[in-house]
């Protein structure tokens, strides 16, 4: 019941701070990405992934990890961004990382779209003392991608077998 629990809350629960901490600061603190690995390294095994897809996962991570990077050193996307990313991919697997990258990415385009809309126009004086709005309206600043990637993995999670194998009936009996 415990891990059924920890499968629900855990990773959404992380991706959800990842979004909000993005749109307030502009910034994914590296624990984020550090609690989302070790929560895989933790989950992974109890849940009773054999040690064979436990790599795939991994290698679905690393690669998330050097295009993310790339679009990094490019300047298209945030470091915390990309560590979100990867992490994200870890805990999806080969099985789910397309469904998750493609949810990110129409949010993505969703999200940018709407920032760049309302940059358009000056911020109202009556929100002006709050710096997480005066920074996320400066046109000199990037598009907080966080959330994008945690509307795309919440999205795509109810569909894994991370949620699937979650036991409802003993959690209705709570």
């Amino acid at each position: 019941m415990i891990l059924d629990i920890a499968r629900l809350t855990l990773f959404p629960a992380l991706m959800a701070f990842a979004a909000s901490s993005d749109l307030f600061t502009m910034t994914i603190p590296n624990r984020v990405s550090l609690a989302l690995l070790a929560g895989f390294i933790v989950m992974a095994p109890l849940s009773g992934m054999a040690p064979y897809d436990m790599l795939l996962h991994a290698g679905a991570g690393a690669l998330v990890l050097v295009v993310a990077f790339g679009c990094f050193a490019m300047g298209w996307m945030g470091g915390g961004d990309a560590k979100v990313a990867a992490a994200a991919g870890l805990w999806f697997g080969f099985d789910h990382l397309l469904v998750f990258l493609l949810y990110a990415s129409l949010f993505g385009g969703g999200l940018t779209f709407l920032v760049l809309q309302l940059r358009q126009f000056p911020l109202p004086r009556v929100l002006t003392g709050q710096a997480w709005l005066v920074r996320l309206h400066d046109m000199r600043t990037g598009i907080p991608y966080g959330i994008a990637l945690a509307f795309g993995a919440l999205t795509a999670y109810p569909e894994t077998s991370w949620i699937k194998s979650v036991d409802l009936t003993h959690l209705a009996m709570l």
